[in-house]
């Protein structure tokens, strides 16, 4: 359903049923004023008459010397009946209208009777030996009903079925920014960066053309980045490729010649070059999976992390790990992040650290609690270090301090994502002396809400 429909139904609905509902309460209220008007009049016509019966020194004067009473033409459409009365008992009718019901047997006041299957209403007056009753029938009484709803209805259904269509025209001119703005989107080409033009919206629609606005500029940030990415990742996977491509045609000319030395060189540098390429491969899978939300709930032990990290970079560096140490592991709190992204980080620092800090210098891991929020994680190496502008662009991907020294260039990139992912921070800082301390900051987890 449109937006323009639905409003039409949500407001001509409410406007319907709130204009039948004071239509209802005006026609029961002008029935009522219409039924005691009616009265008023019965009850008028009545006293009226009687003034008239008193003018008679005596009102047995009235009585004619024949056997019928008094046939009256009445004109305003009230019948009317003048009897005798003594000790309450109706001697005879004197005079009364044309058609008039025989009414000498009504009930004093007002009240309803029906006469010749026609129903009346009735109002009797008694004074004296006078008894005037005048009655008015309840067909009138409906008809008049009838014609004052006709009356009041035609217009009020005109009316109403105008106000639709206005409403129907008002919120069609209401919605045409949106359909402007819609058109526009729509006219926008694939890649365009440019900024929307100015388009003439009202107040209420302004915040969601700056959203628009903000929502594109995202987006074409998001594809520069990954034009980018896209552009570094193709440079650093061609690179080894291209080296294991090298390799295997050196290998196979070596089969060739029969020299058992250069081929199994030329293998071994192909699977260095294999091995480069996975690496590079597994990082980018690792940056791919952070883009999905963090999962909630999950926490792991940093010095479980740590551990593993460690026995993960023997592999890699064999005893060289041995110049790692770790200081306030013993009083690190839970940290929410899950176990593997944990490990993988701290497992990249310590990676960057063996790779570029002198060989032989020490390499410190320092746990150090912040309060009961969060919790540090610094990686702290002798290298040579970064400069501040060196340190800023660490955490971008693909790079590197020195091309000479194997690397991807994502190891840093990773720990950052993995930061901002779970409501971290990460930074690289200069230490007093020479060095890098890679700082990881992450928040812990209450030990009461542990189960």
């Amino acid at each position: 359903m449109s937006l323009r429909l639905r409003l039409l139904l949500y407001i001509g609905i409410s406007l319907t049923a709130l204009w039948t509902l004071v239509a209802t309460w005006m026609l029961i209220d002008a029935r009522q004023s219409l039924r005691e008007a009616l009265d008023n009049r019965l009850a008028a016509s009545a006293r009226m008459v009687a003034g008239l019966v008193s003018q008679f020194p005596d009102p047995r004067d009235m009585v004619s010397m024949g056997d019928k009473p008094l046939d009256v033409i009445a004109r305003d459409g009230v019948a009317c009946e003048v009897s005798l009365v003594r000790s309450e008992v109706v001697l005879r009718t004197v005079a009364r209208t044309a058609g008039s019901p025989e009414l000498m047997h009504a009930d004093l006041g007002f009240s309803t009777h029906t006469y010749g299957h026609k129903r009346w209403r009735t109002y009797v007056l008694r004074q004296g030996d006078v008894q005037i009753a005048t009655a008015d029938s309840i067909d009138v009484r409906e008809g008049l009903l009838k014609e004052l709803i006709l009356s009041a209805g035609v217009p009020f259904a005109v009316a109403l079925f105008g106000t639709l269509i206005v409403l129907w025209l008002g919120i069609t001119r209401g919605l045409a920014p949106v359909e402007r703005i819609r058109s526009l989107l729509a006219r926008r080409r694939p890649g365009d960066d440019s900024p929307l033009p100015e388009v003439d919206v009202p107040i209420e629609l302004q915040p969601l053309l700056q959203t628009i606005e903000q929502l594109l500029e995202r987006l074409q940030d998001a594809i520069v980045r990954e034009r980018r990415f896209t552009d570094s990742a193709a440079h650093e996977l061609r690179t080894p490729l291209t080296g294991v491509k090298t390799h295997i045609q050196v290998a196979r000319l070596a089969l060739q010649q029969r020299d058992a030395s250069t081929t199994e060189d030329a293998l071994a540098s192909a699977d260095q070059g294999v091995r480069q390429l996975q690496n590079i491969l597994q990082r980018l899978l690792d940056l791919a999976r952070l883009e999905s939300p963090a999962i909630a709930g999950e926490v792991s032990d940093p010095s479980e992390a740590i551990s593993s990290a460690i026995e993960a970079l023997k592999a890699m560096h064999g005893d060289a790990v041995g110049r790692i140490s770790v200081q306030g592991s013993e009083c690190a709190p839970p940290v929410r992040v899950a176990q593997p992204l944990l490990a993988g980080a701290i497992q990249n620092l310590l990676d960057n650290a063996l790779r570029y800090a002198p060989a032989g210098s020490p390499i410190m891991v320092a746990l150090a609690p912040q309060g009961n929020e969060t919790l540090q994680i610094s990686v702290l190496d002798t290298g040579a270090g970064l400069n501040a502008q060196e340190r800023a662009q660490a955490v971008g991907r693909f790079w590197r301090g020195d091309p000479k020294i194997p690397g991807n260039g994502l190891g840093l990139s990773i720990v950052h994502t993995i930061a901002r992912r779970h409501a971290g921070a990460f930074e690289l800082l200069a230490r007093e002396g020479g060095g890098l301390e890679a700082r990881l900051t992450l928040p812990v987890v209450d030990d009461t809400a542990l189960p």
